[in-house]
């Protein structure tokens, strides 16, 4: 079974910045900044139809549409990807999102060529042209599921079903709590989804993990998120404070609960490497191979 390296537990003994990061939301949602520029080639075809009669203007209106379409695609597919890079394990993305970007782009492109006097064949081929460059500029998606080598098919699709599981209830948690624009509260759920996301992290990187944390990353988050649902219905029709502290203080007990159950999990991750070094130094000296350092010799 492969083992995790770095960490508190690496060998330099420090506690590793890199094994404290997690997926940081705002990271992904910024990945799909670039996409926002091609909403403009939309606007723009509409406004320079205007004047051009009204089956021009009904063919400029559909195009915007589908380059529209295209460039919030290529939005979503774009974050998609960020979030498949950033996890050490993943499934391929379910829609190809940015390839049918590419496509809607060569659509959108075409009927907006087409309302100026480039033709069938002139508009079909500045289609051809702004998908390929489409595809040049911002790539395909992923076509595999990213895997840790060393590790069974079996366990790491396990792995990856759970992980979309809580991902996608933190999400929800993300969603709902930021209906009622509370700095704090927000503030509060994005401290708790970086504790959960450590626990998916440290489960990503040794799904032996994923026994003692199945209940925190389905049962318990669902519990979190199906909370944090009703706290935001009723919060946000009377503003009561009883119910914000119990709330709070539900997120208080989450962070603890999960901080101490990830930490157990590294401990035990510890507690197996030394029986499996003890086990091969004692291996290698019953085959006579010395264990001493050479100066000591």
């Amino acid at each position: 079974m492969a083992k995790r390296f770095g960490g508190k537990f690496s060998p330099d003994g420090q506690a590793s910045g890199a094994r404290e990061e997690v997926i940081d939301p705002r990271q992904i949602k910024r990945a799909g900044s670039p996409a926002r520029l091609l909403y403009l080639p939309a606007i723009l075809l509409v406004f320079t139809s205007i004047n051009e009669g009204p089956v021009m203007l009904v063919t400029a209106l559909i195009g915007a549409g589908v380059l529209t379409l295209a460039a919030w695609m290529l939005q979503e597919g774009l974050r998609a990807e960020a979030a498949f890079d950033a996890r050490k394990v993943a499934r391929k993305p379910a829609v190809p999102r940015k390839m049918l970007a590419s496509a809607l782009t060569g659509i959108g492109a075409t009927i907006a060529a087409y309302t100026g006097d480039s033709g069938i064949v002139g508009s079909v081929l500045y289609g051809i042209a702004a998908l390929g460059l489409h595809v040049a500029a911002f790539g395909i998606d992923p076509l595999a599921d990213k895997r840790v080598e060393g590790i069974d098919t079996f366990q790491q699709d396990r792995v990856a079903r759970v992980v979309d599981e809580a991902e996608a209830h933190l999400d929800v948690m993300k969603s709902q709590i930021e209906v009622l624009s509370d700095r704090r509260l927000t503030e509060r759920v994005t401290d708790f989804q970086v504790i959960a996301r450590r626990m998916i992290r440290t489960v990503e990187e040794d799904p032996r993990d994923l026994t003692g944390a199945r209940k925190f990353l389905g049962v318990y988050l669902m519990g979190a998120r199906d909370a944090t649902v009703k706290f935001v219905d009723l919060y946000g029709r009377n503003k009561d404070g009883d119910a914000r502290a119990s709330y709070e203080a539900l997120l208080d007990d989450l962070e603890q609960n999960f901080a101490a159950r990830t930490e157990k999990m590294l401990l035990d991750d510890r507690s197996d490497m030394d029986i499996e070094i003890n086990v091969l130094r004692d291996r290698l000296q019953r085959e006579g191979v010395s264990m001493k350092p050479k100066g000591n010799e």
